[in-house]
């Protein structure tokens, strides 16, 4: 073995107890001249040595108080051996015992040294310019013993112990020096001997007081077994000096044991962490510098010059990486860097999405297909773009967006790496809905009062969600009943190319027939009059906010009335003019705005709508007026029930045809009367609360009242036919009912008394508007 400098050795620590030697143990005979210079020569050649003389049991004294044992700590090195400095050499009779005492000690001391190295695996490792929280750890701790030595025998008694694991992470080393004591005796760790101690204390790391008393007290504060006046471990020691490090105040921690006049003192040498003097972030793009700045100064003050504090520490990594869960963002602390200064280095680790494909899926196999859609068409929807962090919640507003496009009966995204970029690869898993088909249904018209079966509607329709498979819609419809007719073809184009404020069209042509006796009738002996109108126009809609949309747009509408036997009529029984111009038609050209405000969508949200429309008068013979209309709704849950309050309203100004007056009551305006029945004027409001709460399953029970009135407008409508009738013109009503949840839509059965006495059967399908 090559002669290796042991400058480098540190001493961990290790209990040795030595029995004091006495003056009935005479020194042992010298050893015969050719053993000692041998043994010595190899201990010179070693880095580290464990030897233990043990003499025959026969005389070995009782043990005794250590009191006069000296305990320091130190590094020791051993000095190479020349011939004039060698021991006196031993007898004979001790060669063969001390060879065999020599292999018992190593065996030993390998013992204690495989297992204290299982136990320091998590160190604290330093660095003299900066301590980073990803690197290594070291962590040492050293106790040697040397006892005191009498004039009248030489003893040596030491016991250390280093582990270190250094940077290019090799294996550790470890080194042990034991006791070499003539006569005494060798004690295993293993045995857990307890060494008394009389007094604890915590210094610095050059074994001086610790300038600040409050991390002195943290310190002491740590410590569980070691108190002044405890018979102590060597693992019990080990364990505190861990606490020490765990309190997060500290970077290293060397127990130091010495003997004093009143006991064996043992003292923690400490070195503080650095004074707390600001953070720099690396790597955040999307994090608030002021959320960076309240996490970091809450921890440790509004003011730099606080001990830097891993656990504190810790708890604003543990925020940051909170503010990045709670957004769903792919982001996480990745490192921090205590510099040098006390400066505190935050690395943060970002995925931004590097590429977003779109993948269709068989509806029956689930395996990739060719889809209809064309891709840029969905990703034209997504608010995920390339360059941005990932957020899951994002992910999850887009993937909600696409299936409000009514062409996909399932979406989800899966990210994936992209590579070792750090950035993430977004796959848009979607499978198609069939793009058309024909459908068929039926409905109730609120206009029919001279009986239920009357009022009942049926309808036909085809329908093209997919159109050149860009999402634009083709609706085909005819709704026909005994009286109503309908036939519309609406295209929507959801998404007009090239624009990106997410503009909507809509080409709208109908030809309508509905009931004429919400204003001029409700009265024995009215003929039944219908109304035919032809209307055509384009209308355009976006978003204008969160949650507010505005929709604005072109009709021209053709309207006439009708009798019994569909001949065209322009006044009715009481000779109230049925339209505004004379003539058997009334011809409008109306430029039409609207702002809806929606809640959440559901029917006990918060609702606001306000339209206006104005007739522009082009001809001379085209109608001038203005129209503004608006309602609003407002939910509140009291328990497992909800209040629903609502209001709507409206105004005309101008020349306008009288079949268009505001009709007042009915099944979607005041209860317990016909439709139309309260009145019609140029202006109306009509408020309306109910109480709704479950019954049993998808039944639900009801209790409401209504009030509406026509604010003394009635006389104004061209013909007055509302007094030509003696609607009261103000009304309300009251009553209960039962709504039950089924696939055409909530179904409505309500029963209500009004103001004048009189009782009624409601049905409806649908909310009410």
């Amino acid at each position: 073995m090559p002669p290796r400098s042991n400058s480098d050795v540190r001493f961990t620590s290790s209990t040795v107890k030595i029995p004091p030697l006495s003056g009935r143990n005479p020194p042992p005979p010298p050893p015969p001249p050719f053993l000692p210079h041998n043994l010595l020569a190899q201990l010179a050649r070693t880095k580290f040595c464990s030897i233990s003389l043990l003499p025959s049991q026969a005389s070995m004294p009782p043990p005794r108080r250590n009191s006069d044992v000296r305990i320091t700590s130190s590094t020791v090195k051993i000095p190479p051996l020349s011939d004039h400095n060698l021991p006196p050499p031993l007898p004979p009779f001790l060669a063969h015992n001390l060879l065999s005492q020599l292999a018992r000690a190593k065996s030993s001391f390998d013992n204690i040294l495989n297992s204290l190295i299982s136990r320091s695996l998590g160190s604290i490792q330093r660095h003299s310019g900066a301590r980073s929280l990803r690197s290594p750890l070291l962590c040492s701790a050293s106790l040697s013993l040397t006892g005191s030595q009498p004039r009248r025998q030489s003893i040596l008694c030491s016991a250390s112990l280093a582990l270190s694991q250094p940077a290019d992470s090799g294996p550790p080393e470890a080194s042990v020096v034991t006791q070499q004591k003539s006569g005494g005796h060798s004690v295993s760790r293993g045995d857990e001997e307890r060494v008394l101690i009389s007094e604890v204390l915590v210094k610095n790391k050059d074994g001086e007081e610790l300038e600040r008393k409050d991390l002195e007290a943290e310190a002491m504060a740590a410590l569980k077994a070691c108190r002044p006046n405890s018979a102590l471990t060597v693992q019990e020691v080990q364990e505190d000096v861990h606490r020490i490090i765990d309190s997060g105040y500290f970077s290293s921690c060397m127990p130091v044991a010495v003997d004093t006049r009143d006991g064996i003192r043992l003292v923690f040498q400490v070195e503080p962490n650095q004074e707390f003097q600001g953070v720099v972030c690396e790597g955040a793009s999307v994090l608030p510098t002021k959320f960076l700045e309240d996490a970091f100064r809450y921890e440790y003050g509004s003011c730099a010059g606080k001990v830097v504090n891993v656990r504190r520490l810790d708890d604003a990594i543990t925020a940051v990486n909170g503010w990045y869960m709670e957004r769903g963002l792919f982001g996480l602390v990745s490192g921090v860097e205590i510099l040098s200064g006390g400066i505190i280095r935050v690395q943060v680790a970002e995925a931004e999405v590097n590429d977003i494909s779109i993948r269709f899926l068989d509806r029956k196999t689930g395996e990739p297909t060719k889809g209809k859609t064309k891709p840029e068409t969905i990703l034209r929807q997504l608010t995920t773009k390339k360059g941005q962090v990932y957020s899951m919640i994002q992910g999850k507003r887009d993937v909600d967006t696409v299936l409000t496009m009514g062409i996909m009966e399932d979406v989800s995204i899966i990210p994936q790496p992209a590579g070792d970029t750090g950035k993430v690869d977004l796959i848009m898993n979607v499978v198609e809905r069939p793009s058309g088909g024909f459908s068929a249904g039926g409905g109730i018209s609120s206009g029919i009062t001279s009986g239920p079966l009357s009022g009942l509607i049926g309808s036909f329709a085809y329908s093209h969600r997919n159109v050149f498979g860009r999402n634009q819609k083709l609706n085909i419809s005819l709704e026909r009943g005994q009286i109503d007719s309908i036939y519309r073809v609406n295209y929507t184009d959801p998404w007009i190319e090239g624009d990106d404020k997410r503009t909507s069209r809509t080409i709208m042509v109908q030809n309508s027939r509905t009931p004429g006796n919400l204003v001029h009738g409700n009265q024995p002996g009215d003929s039944s009059l219908t109304i035919g109108r032809v209307t055509a126009g384009i209308e355009f809609s976006r978003p204008l906010r969160p949650k507010w949309s505005g929709t604005t747009g072109v009709i021209f509408q053709h309207a006439g009335v009708r009798d019994e036997k569909a001949n065209p009529i322009i006044k009715d029984r009481y000779s109230s003019p049925l339209t505004a111009s004379g003539k058997p038609h009334d011809d409008t050209l109306l430029a039409k705005l609207e702002t809806v405000y929606t809640g959440s969508g559901d029917h006990g949200s918060s609702m606001f709508v306000f339209n206006m429309e104005q007739g522009l008068p082009l001809w001379p013979e085209w109608l001038f007026f203005n129209r503004v209309t608006a309602r609003a709704r407002k939910g509140v849950e009291i328990g497992p029930a909800l209040f629903l309050l609502s209001v709507s309203g409206g105004h005309v100004v101008g020349k306008f045809s009288p079949h268009e007056a505001f009709a007042i009551g009915g099944t979607n305006s005041v209860r317990g009367y016909e439709e139309g029945a309260v009145g019609s004027g140029r202006s109306y409001v009509v408020g309306s609360g109910e109480l709704s709460f479950p019954l049993l399953g998808p039944v639900e029970g009801v209790i409401f009242s209504d009030y509406g009135t026509d604010l003394g407008s009635g006389p104004t409508v061209p013909g007055d036919p509302a007094g030509a009738r003696l609607k009261p013109g103000s009304g309300y009503g009251y009553g209960f009912g039962v709504r039950v949840d089924s696939p055409l839509g909530p179904l409505r059965l309500e029963y209500a008394f009004n103001d004048r006495r009189a009782k009624r059967f409601h049905f409806g399908v649908g909310h009410r508007n």
